[in-house]
């Protein structure tokens, strides 16, 4: 089994530099397969809490490099929620990646446990009669401190769900629970870690060098 590593946030953090810089990615150093993933980026600023600048990923296998090249850039700069990532916030970052496994079909919508399964929501919108879904990671139910029914009912605002929501509407959804595996690391560590294995730090071109 593929597990979240090292060396995929390496590959992350490098396609991000590579892109402002107009440079080529550094080959990967990880092996290639098939699994869904997910790219998360935050920001810590004065040693607070790293809040979420952007997370975007894919629930149906794809081949690890392409789509952590993919990702790495679609969470970074695309994501709606936020506008895209500065060079100059490169410093503040941290990145965690994802690789998910062992997807089962829930009996119920609260037929999973909090920090071990992420949980896809499926269920029809009674309001316009459309289909709509979500998703939420693992860790995110945890750390936000919410209880399983506030972790599915934060899920279906996600989904796009405005209306009223009731225990009724909860027990028609379809829940399909994963696993993950993930590696977090901060741009210091990577800026070391490059220092380290290819004898100088990454520059961004038009940044301040980060001297820290």
């Amino acid at each position: 089994m593929v597990s979240a590593n090292q060396e995929m946030v390496i590959y992350c953090f490098d396609t991000l530099v590579s892109h402002y810089n107009k440079q080529q990615v550094p080959p990967p150093a990880f092996e290639d397969g098939q699994h869904p993933l997910f790219v998360t980026w935050k920001k810590a600023v004065n040693g607070g809490e790293p809040r979420l600048r952007g997370c975007i990923g894919t629930l149906e296998a794809r081949a690890l490099i392409n789509g952590f090249k993919d990702y790495a850039l679609t969470s970074a700069l695309r994501d709606r929620r936020f506008p895209p990532i500065q060079p100059k916030e490169l410093p503040y970052l941290e990145c965690t990646v994802s690789v998910l496994t062992d997807y089962e079909t829930a009996q119920h919508y609260l037929d999973w446990e909090i920090e071990k399964h992420g949980i896809i929501i499926e269920f029809t919108d009674p309001d316009y009669n459309v289909r709509r879904s979500a998703t939420y990671l693992p860790e995110i139910a945890a750390h936000e401190g919410w209880t399983k029914i506030e972790t599915i009912d934060s899920l279906m605002r996600k989904a796009g769900y405005n209306g009223t929501i009731t225990e009724s509407l909860r027990k028609r959804i379809h829940l399909t629970r994963y696993q993950s595996t993930i590696y977090t690391m901060h741009y210091s560590e990577y800026v070391a870690y490059v220092k380290r294995t290819r004898g100088e730090a990454p520059a961004i071109v038009g940044a301040k060098p980060n001297n820290h």
